[in-house]
Order: structure tokens, then sequence, then C-alpha cells
């Protein structure tokens, strides 16, 4: 068991371990994100040996070991008011302090007002529905009017959150959902659940080409070698890439077959759907970065970003999981790329 003692407690709840065995009831706030007294942890003898980090992971869950290691390195985490390392062993009966820090700005961010639809807000998450052309981070070339600018005017506490909350990311000219944490809490827990691919992502994309039947795209995602802004599917040092590809309809623009599909992301891997279906000679149609089979239309596509759409999210609720209702949302198609998909004489509706 680890026994856990607090000045002035208000109330307790059990504490899990990673497996959810609850160890004891413990003094431990309900809000532990912001300690104003210390919290002391009495290591047990189950866990005589175990690295410091991995015993304050099992005993504050709702803090990723990233963020309790820093803790520790920052020297808010002490045994006998002396400072130790994340991979310290423990000893049975040790008296572990931990004083969290006062949350800080986690960037030099400015509050914008910035121009996008707020599909769901709650306590703990927001779901947002991401305009074509709008950056989600701040970077070279785009200091400002960033999602992210836009989320700090929206809810100013998210300053106090890594990334602001952002957990995943869209291109800047890819449409549709994504998940925004509100809490550590949260953030922990949807960060979890895409290491795990649980979080359910499904794209609409339209692709030249006719398209055979519904497939699984396979490769590894890395840097381009011959052109380092970009990506392709490499044999060494690349990352494992999954993509299922569904077919939904066939069409033609400019008499040049295309096919509307669906594709669901098992990894996330930077441009993926791009690259996987590049690779497979069905580029998306105006990708102005992935154009290997692509036919020469120019100007005459009259649609000047990839047709790729974020239409469905789904994944557990952040704090009160409930594995048989999970938070599902889906976007419409936004008015270009339904413009587009009418274009090529495809009648869909989502």
């Amino acid at each position: 068991m680890v026994t856990v003692n607090k000045r002035a407690p208000r109330r307790k709840r059990p504490v899990k371990s990673r497996d959810n065995r609850v160890m004891q009831d413990s003094n431990l706030e309900e809000d532990v994100s912001d300690y104003s007294q210390p919290v002391r942890f009495v290591v047990p003898t189950e866990h005589q040996g175990e690295r410091l980090d991995r015993f304050l992971s099992a005993c504050l869950p709702e803090h990723s070991r990233a963020r309790l290691q820093k803790w520790v390195e920052q020297g808010f985490v002490t045994l006998a008011d002396r400072s130790l390392r994340p991979s310290t062993t423990l000893k049975s009966g040790e008296v572990i302090e931990v004083l969290a820090p006062p949350p800080e700005p986690e960037g030099d961010w400015r509050a914008e007002p910035v121009d996008f639809e707020v599909v769901h807000d709650e306590d703990s998450f927001l779901v947002v529905n991401k305009p074509a052309g709008l950056v989600v981070h701040p970077a070279a070339g785009h200091a400002s009017g960033t999602l992210l600018n836009g989320l700090l005017h929206l809810h100013p506490e998210l300053v106090h959150l890594p990334r602001a909350g952002i957990v995943h990311r869209l291109d800047r000219d890819t449409t549709g959902l994504m998940v925004v944490a509100k809490t550590a809490e949260a953030q922990t827990s949807l960060v979890r659940q895409l290491q795990a691919r649980t979080v359910s992502r499904e794209y609409l994309a339209l692709a030249w080409g006719y398209m055979k039947k519904d497939q699984t795209i396979t490769g590894d995602i890395g840097r381009d070698p011959r052109d380092r802004q970009k990506m392709a599917v490499v044999v060494t040092n690349g990352k494992p890439a999954t993509t299922h590809v569904k077919i939904l309809a066939y069409g033609q623009i400019h008499q040049r077959p295309v096919t509307l599909v669906a594709c669901k992301l098992e990894t996330g891997r930077t441009h993926q759907i791009r690259v996987h279906l590049q690779s497979i000679g069905h580029p998306l149609v105006g990708d102005p970065s992935y154009q290997r089979g692509a036919p020469g239309l120019g100007q005459r596509l009259g649609f000047d970003r990839q047709a790729l759409h974020a239409r469905a999210l789904s994944f557990d609720h952040p704090i009160h999981p409930d594995p048989q209702h999970p938070k599902s949302f889906k976007a419409v198609i936004p008015q270009d790329l339904a413009d587009l998909i009418a274009h090529a004489q495809i009648h869909y509706t989502d």
C-alpha cells in the first residue's frame, strides 16, 4: 500500500496504479494540479526497488511521467529534504514529498481572436472544426494568428498547459476536427489514448485515379531524402504508419478519374494520408506538395489545397471514460470541398 499524508486534508479518494488496482484511500485532494501544501507518499513494501518516476506515475496518474520527471529535476520532489533523480531507486518505508510548482506559461504566446468553429466545449476538453488556411501552432513565419492563439483568446487558462492543450494537429490546409485538452489530467489522458491508438480519426479525401479496391497502406514515413521539407515512405529512419482506405464513390474532373475515399488513421505521422496515397499512385486532388502521379491541370482545377477533411473523431472521455459510450463528433464538409466533389459529378451526402 501507499500511505499518503497531507496537511489539512479536505477529501479522500483512492489512488490507483496503472492497472487500476486501488492501492489505498489517500488524503490527496481532488484537484492535485494545485498543491498549496506538500503531499507525502510512504513507499510500501511491494514498491521496494522501483524507480521514483514510475512510483509517482502510479500515485499521480493524472500527470504524465514527463511532467513528473520535470518536477523531480526541478527539485519539487524530495526525500528527507534532499533532491532526487527520476531514476532514484526507492526503499520500503521512505517518505517521498511532492510540492507541485505553480503553473507557469508554457510559451511566449499571445491571445488573439481567431475564426474557427467550436463544436463542443466542456470543463475538461473542447472540440474544434479547423478551417483551411489556419496554422495550428506558432512557428517560423506564423508567429500569430494560429489556432493556439485563438484558443488562448477563448480560454486564457490554457496558457498553463503544454501547447495550450493541443494534443494532435492538422496541416494548415486540411480542415476538420481536433480535440483540445483544458486540464493537465485531460491532456495526459488524451495523449495516452493517442499513444494506445484508441482514438478514432476518419478523413474524407478526394484522390486522383481510379482506385480499384479498399486497402490498408503500411509504410514507414520519414523525411524525404531528396527534399527535407517533405515526407516520404522510406526504407530506413522512418516511423511505422498505417492508413485504412475505403472507397466511397468515383467521379471525373476534366475527364480525369478521381476516387472519393474515407481514410482511417491507426497512426498519426506528419502528412500521413497525403504521403501514403501518393505512394500507391493516388495523390490527393489539389495537393501542392505531393503531386507525383497527378495530372498537371494548374489553374484549371480551381482548387488550391489538398482535398482532405477530418470529418469524424471519437475517443473516451478523458475524465469519466465509458467504453460503451465514447465521445463522438462529426464535422460537415467545408463548402469548397463540397463544390469540388459536386464538380467531379459525385453525389455524396455525409
